[in-house]
Order: structure tokens, then C-alpha cells, then sequence
């Protein structure tokens, strides 16, 4: 295995990752807010699944998003 490959190719997905999910979440309390089922002072729950499959790995992440 070639460490240097293996941290840069976690690197690039984790950025891809983050980038696209802040994008889905704007959008969605874009929307929410527009149609008014959030008045854009909550705290969203949040949850993220990590799976990697071949290794057999699933690993749940929950926090929250604070609009306020």
C-alpha cells in the first residue's frame, strides 16, 4: 500500500463529501425556510452513515445543525 496515495485519495473524498453535503443542507433550509415549515431559528438533528462495504464497516455520526 502506498501511504501517500491511500491519505490523498481520503483527503479528496472527504472534501467531496463535505463540499456536496453543505451544498444539500443550504438548499434544503433554503427550501424549508421558503415554505415556511422552519421559522430559521432551530437546531436540525443530523445524521451520517460511513459505510465502506469491502472492509465491512459502518459507522453512524450524529450531531446537530444550529440556524440560530
Amino acid at each position: 500500500m502506498d501511504q501517500e496515495t491511500f491519505n490523498l485519495s481520503i483527503r479528496k473524498f472527504l472534501k467531496m463529501v463535505g463540499v456536496g453535503s453543505q451544498r444539500e443542507i443550504e438548499q434544503a433550509v433554503q427550501q424549508a425556510l421558503a415554505s415556511q415549515r422552519i421559522k430559521g431559528e432551530e437546531t436540525l438533528a443530523a445524521k451520517v452513515t460511513l459505510e465502506l462495504p469491502a472492509l465491512g464497516l459502518k459507522v453512524p455520526f450524529d450531531g446537530e445543525i444550529k440556524l440560530k
